[in-house]
């Protein structure tokens, strides 16, 4: 940016506005050219006549910058030793050139980093498909925001998380648990309720077990209370707290449940909208590419045995036991690939990293015919469900005690 010409404070207001005139004009000096060197019509207007001399060398000197200007040539570069304060010049070549040609600006790094990126980002989109190109007039579908809002998902899941908590819980375990988790599954298969509100139970009841101590005999007053907030929060005609009651066996009255709600309610701080692994699964068995209505029933009755043991709850994110979920599926009916790009840039995981879960998921479904526990098994095994809960589980996750009938 240019600077404006410095001009004594004694000098009269035509003296000031001309020379101001003078440095806004177009024949500005080059940055080099600036300096303490005295205009000879300058001179001519001053009261003190400038010695010849040292108007010559300012001439000679203004003249041997301007054939450095007229015409590169090498230039010396002027190495300053802080210590001895000696200096020594390095000639420099044409060939090496400057030494400020060889340093890279912010933008040209940020540009070129950008450049790679977009790059590796094309060769990767090769692979990935489309799977919102059909939605794409589908206003429900949102297909300009869809990625953003699953990115959104992503970031908050952990705000939801359950942590371990049966340690501080000395009168109920993780197989009370278990048993008021199945007893959920077939009221909500009652009640006829969508799979969202299911999920959400089951988030609100672990999460209040984490911060609230709660005796044996209240642990379904919790179960029924917190899906009677899902209800709320997620159906179009929620039941009513009559129909909680009776489907309890009227172990309950209906004032304990409205008090139970509210507690729940002011130790969540109301907190509900949270991502449950329903969300992921919907998403992810979209992105399961070829997809049929049997990977879709068996994913869900996947992750529903995954929802039911304790362990598998509170140790694995909502997303990544949605994700193991539809690759146990893809495993247990053989599809090919098992995984593929599309499928790990839509959930973010490797096969490696789901294989763990996976494998637990798929001990489950091993032995879940022999459970005393099978509100999700029976559903499962109906013909609207495709009977995935009757297939033989994949035999490349399962582990080799359980392979060879040990």
């Amino acid at each position: 940016m240019a600077s404006r010409a410095i001009v004594p404070q004694h000098e009269n207001n035509g003296e000031v506005k001309q020379l101001y005139a003078r440095a806004d004009g177009r024949n500005r000096r080059v940055l080099q050219d600036i300096g303490n060197f005295v205009d000879e019509r300058a001179a001519a207007k001053g009261k003190k006549p400038i010695p010849e001399g040292v108007v010559a060398v300012a001439q000679a000197v203004k003249g041997a910058q301007r054939k450095v200007v007229d015409k590169p040539k090498p230039e010396d570069v002027i190495v300053i030793s802080s210590g001895e304060r000696t200096e020594k010049s390095k000639h420099v070549s044409k060939r090496q050139g400057s030494s400020r040609k060889q340093v890279k600006t912010l933008t040209q790094i940020l540009s070129a980093r950008s450049k790679a990126v977009c790059g590796l980002i094309n060769r990767l989109n090769v692979s990935i498909e489309d799977i919102d190109g059909e939605d794409a007039g589908n206003e429900l579908a949102v297909t300009e925001y869809v990625d953003d809002i699953y990115e959104f998902y992503k970031l908050t899941e952990d705000e939801g998380l359950v942590r371990d908590y049966m340690d501080l819980q000395p009168d109920i375990n993780a197989k009370m648990r278990s048993i008021l988790v199945d007893w959920l599954i077939e009221v909500h298969r009652k009640f006829e309720l969508t799979p969202e509100t299911l999920y959400l139970t089951m988030n609100i009841v672990d999460r209040f077990l984490s911060m609230k101590f709660v005796q044996r005999k209240e642990l379904q007053l919790v179960g029924i209370s917190a899906m009677l907030i899902a209800c709320k929060y997620e159906e179009i005609w929620a039941p009513e707290v009559n129909d909680f009651v009776f489907i309890s066996d009227n172990a309950y009255a209906r004032e304990q449940v409205l008090v139970m709600e509210k507690a729940i309610l002011d130790k969540l701080e109301w907190y509900l909208t949270v991502p449950t692994p329903y969300m992921f699964l919907v998403r992810f068995i979209k992105a399961s590419i070829p997809s049929d209505d049997k990977t879709e029933d068996l994913a869900f009755y996947l992750a529903e045995l995954g929802l039911m043991q304790y362990p598998t709850a509170v140790k694995y994110c909502p997303s990544m036991l949605a994700a193991a979920a539809v690759y146990a599926a893809r495993c247990t009916l053989g599809k090919s690939p098992l995984w593929s790009e599309t499928m790990k840039h839509h959930t973010g995981y490797s096969e490696n990293q789901l294989m763990n879960c996976a494998k637990h998921l798929v001990k489950f479904h091993s032995t879940a015919a022999e459970s005393k526990l099978k509100a999700s098994y029976s559903k499962f095994s109906s013909l609207d469900r495709n009977v995935v809960a009757l297939l033989a589980p994949a035999k490349s996750l399962l582990p080799v005690a359980i392979h060879h009938g040990e």
